[in-house]
């Protein structure tokens, strides 16, 4: 994609005069990579945002929280339309993704001009609640599927199905809270007491604790101690999975 045709350049980001946030600004940005980069790849650009939220310990939504903005903007789903077409992140939400986090735009460009960033020796799918919940995100077995997941570097784990899902909201507190990544594994046993993610025939996403699990039915209780238990007969159960642990 050439340089001129990107989106119009929206207004400069307003609050503060230092160097720093002078040269982010969205107009300035495309002034300075027109300097540098001959010609932007969209896969190049989201590359680039990815390396830049992991090497300050970030996921692509908690750099977008940080940077003030949707936990979704930068989340792999909005990188392309449902139609196919690629969808390129605005030149305002760069300028405040470097500002969020010190950036300069000189190490920015040349995450851009390397085409590719280096991957972790050891990772995991990664997606928001919010977003595993919409169709396409797993198998019949509840294991990630399609390619729309995010990645995170995690320790080896046994099951090679395991993934990560991103909190968002107070919904879940006390135990996780926004923005905590609970670890799931699809392949592990689970027993009662355990921490679970589990999936209706319908589409519906629980975290819950399991209370009983019969032929007939599976009993859960509220992680909330403000919402209530529920029972789900086993022809709406789609699959049920044991949470590990939480990485806060």
């Amino acid at each position: 994609m050439a340089l001129d045709k990107l989106d119009s350049v929206p207004d400069p980001i307003k609050g503060g005069g230092d160097a720093l946030r002078q040269a982010n600004r969205p107009d300035a940005l495309i002034g300075e990579m027109s300097n540098h980069v001959s010609m932007l790849k969209h896969g190049d650009i989201w590359c680039a945002i990815d390396a830049l939220a992991r090497d300050h310990g970030l996921t692509a939504s908690a750099l977008a929280r940080r940077a003030g903005l949707d936990p979704t903007t930068f989340n792999k789903s909005k990188r392309v339309t449902r139609e196919g077409k690629p969808r390129w992140p605005s030149t305002e939400s760069i300028a405040k993704v470097l500002e969020a986090t010190g950036a300069t735009l000189a190490r920015f460009v040349g995450y851009i001009e390397s085409g590719h960033t280096p991957r972790a020796a050891s990772t995991i799918p990664l997606v928001g609640f919010v977003e595993a919940s919409e169709p396409g995100f797993f198998d019949g077995l509840g294991r990630p599927s399609g390619h729309q997941w995010d990645e995170i570097p995690f320790p080896t784990v046994e099951d090679p199905f395991a993934y990560g899902l991103e909190v968002s909201g107070d919904g879940m507190q006390p135990l996780f809270r926004d923005g905590d990544i609970v670890i799931v594994s699809p392949s592990a046993s689970v027993r009662r007491g355990d921490r679970v993610v589990v999936m209706t025939v319908t589409g519906g996403l629980l975290v819950r604790q399991l209370i009983r699990q019969t032929a007939r039915r599976v009993d859960l209780a509220a992680i909330n101690p403000a919402h209530s238990g529920c029972s789900i007969v086993a022809e709406d159960l789609a699959w049920i999975a044991r949470i590990l642990w939480v990485s806060q």
